[in-house]
């Protein structure tokens, strides 16, 4: 049995693509190798970061596309050759169809910035500002093809200070973000995630 490959798709920075490259490289993912970036806009910095690190990448245009169903059966098909056992999305900007999701039921995962299901969508962090909460944080979930709708695998809470702004909150749950994601990834790779309706377990070691 050959290592359990992961899939990352994302869209901008990739700084989250980034904390999972380096954890593989570490042995932080739990035996698991990222085996493939997809990115929808091709000169994203994270299609850098990728070359940077070796790992293959393969990007397109929606644009070239009639439809998104359309495109979304070329991925499922690329992911299926590559042999690819989950889908991690990391500042991913698009919501997928059925074609994708149906095709990775309980293998395709997410992260957001807030406590789902306070604030999802976009602008999550500025949302939580404005409404004024006090406790904010990050959110690693199923993806159900709702917008942050999936079942919820795992949440890390960062406290809001009074004197907090988008920039500082953004720093704290990106940080957040860069150590969760990892560990998430590394319990899918040792089998230790089990879905039932809506309850997510972890299996402990």
């Amino acid at each position: 049995m050959g290592a359990y490959r992961v899939a990352v798709f994302a869209s901008g920075q990739g700084s989250n693509f980034q904390a999972l490259a380096d954890a593989a490289a570490e042995g932080r993912l739990g035996g698991a190798e990222i085996g493939l970036l997809v990115c929808d806009k091709p000169a994203a910095p994270v299609v850098g970061r990728a070359q940077a690190t070796g790992i293959e990448c393969y990007t397109f245009q929606p644009k070239d596309y009639a439809v998104r169903e359309d495109y979304e059966r070329e991925l499922v098909a690329l992911l299926h050759e590559k042999e690819i056992d989950l889908v991690v999305l990391a500042g991913y900007m698009r919501l997928l169809s059925s074609v994708m999701v149906e095709a990775f039921t309980g293998r395709l995962i997410n992260i957001h910035p807030s406590l789902l299901p306070a604030f999802p969508g976009k602008d999550a962090i500025g949302q939580a500002l404005q409404y004024g909460v006090k406790l904010s944080g990050v959110t690693v979930h199923f993806v159900d093809g709702g917008m942050d709708t999936g079942p919820i695998i795992a949440q890390r809470a960062v406290p809001v200070a009074e004197e907090a702004t988008q920039e500082s909150l953004t720093a704290a749950i990106q940080a957040e973000e860069r150590t969760l994601y990892p560990e998430v990834v590394s319990w899918f790779a040792e089998e230790r995630v089990k879905l039932e309706g809506r309850k997510v377990t972890v299996i402990r070691r």
